[in-house]
């Protein structure tokens, strides 16, 4: 079947690249996107995504090193663009799970990575956060439990992609904003990348504050 044509004049606006560096750029000078790690999207369109560019040092990222690719397939929308990242396929996952989802958050996070690495190597399952007032950070009341998704570390990326399709297939009342990928990183997103990094941030300090803690 023949893919329809991505309106690439309308959904990539400047100021979305400009966004996408510049939160790239702060979360490498937190910590948590060290070297070319991590990536950073927002929803263009109602068929394209906009994200960060593959193997580029987020501390350096500029507005250029951004690629418009199709939300549907992964693909650029423009001939010549640069490769995207790596993990645009779980991104795409995202998005097709919350369409009003804007943008979406992929670091490395310590206290998250660690984690989420503990509780893998337990036997894995969810790992659940309750009577923490930052759970507010997560769009929930701290008197509410919240559980955020664990998936495997697999080596083929559209194989987490996959796992995280079905995942979210699931019916749930109110899903977290947010999972963890085992031994390797934090995904968040929100209705703008503001939210979505706002939420990492969150996750994070309810990360360490369960290692802390002792959960």
């Amino acid at each position: 079947m023949t893919a329809h044509p991505v309106d690439v004049v309308s959904t990539a606006p400047y100021d979305a690249a400009v966004g996408l560096s510049a939160t790239a750029r702060a979360l490498y000078d937190q910590g948590w996107m060290p070297g070319t790690s991590g990536n950073v999207s927002v929803r263009s369109g109602a068929d394209a995504v906009l994200i960060t560019a593959s193997g580029l040092g987020k501390g350096r990222l500029t507005s250029t090193d951004t690629v418009l690719v199709r939300a549907d397939t992964g693909a650029p929308v423009r001939p010549g663009s640069p490769k995207p990242s790596a993990e645009t396929c779980i991104h795409l996952a995202v998005y097709r799970a919350f369409p009003t989802v804007g943008a979406v958050v992929h670091a490395h996070p310590p206290y998250a990575t660690a984690l989420a690495s503990r509780r893998s190597r337990a036997g894995g399952g969810a790992v659940r956060f309750t009577d923490l007032e930052l759970i507010k950070g997560m769009g929930r009341s701290y008197l509410d439990s919240i559980e955020i998704p664990l998936f495997a570390n697999w080596r083929e990326v559209p194989r987490i992609a996959a796992e995280v399709d079905d995942h979210f297939a699931r019916p749930a009342t109110d899903p977290a904003p947010a999972l963890l990928i085992a031994h390797h990183g934090a995904t968040t997103w929100g209705a703008d990348l503001a939210e979505a990094s706002d939420r990492l941030e969150c996750l994070e300090a309810l990360c360490q504050l369960a290692l802390l803690i002792g959960d």
